[in-house]
């Protein structure tokens, strides 16, 4: 696959990705634990299941695994923002909450991933 091609199908995965991570912070998802970054958590999740998932079922396709896992759920998942908010809730005192919200990602975000592999497996 040509340079050209690869950087054009990592570019629209991304686009695909940053769009659909931009939506989920608008939706009801923020709503559902006011206090809690749960849009972040649930993309995160998700991210992680799927780039288990595409790793695993798609792993000699080098276009799917550009567009898929280094466009889309590379611009989708949010890692940088997990870390700020997890640092933003630690600064404002709520300890518990910033504690909470690291472990459950760390091991869901886990768990999806190895969910992702399952899955790839079985289907």
């Amino acid at each position: 696959m040509e340079t050209v091609t690869k950087i054009l199908t990592v570019g629209i995965g991304g686009a695909f990705g940053a769009t659909l991570r931009y939506l989920l912070n608008l939706s009801p998802l923020a709503a559902i634990f006011p206090n809690f970054p749960f849009p972040t958590f649930f993309i995160n999740v998700t991210g992680s299941l799927l780039i288990g998932f595409v790793l695993t079922k798609f792993e000699t396709n080098e276009t799917l695994r550009l567009l898929i896992v280094t466009g889309f759920l590379g611009a989708y998942t949010t890692f940088s923002t997990f870390e700020f908010e997890a640092f933003r809730l630690m600064q404002t005192k709520q300890l518990l909450t910033a504690f909470l919200y690291v472990a459950s990602s760390f091991t869901t975000g886990f768990i999806g991933v190895a969910s992702g592999i399952w899955l790839a497996k079985k289907f």
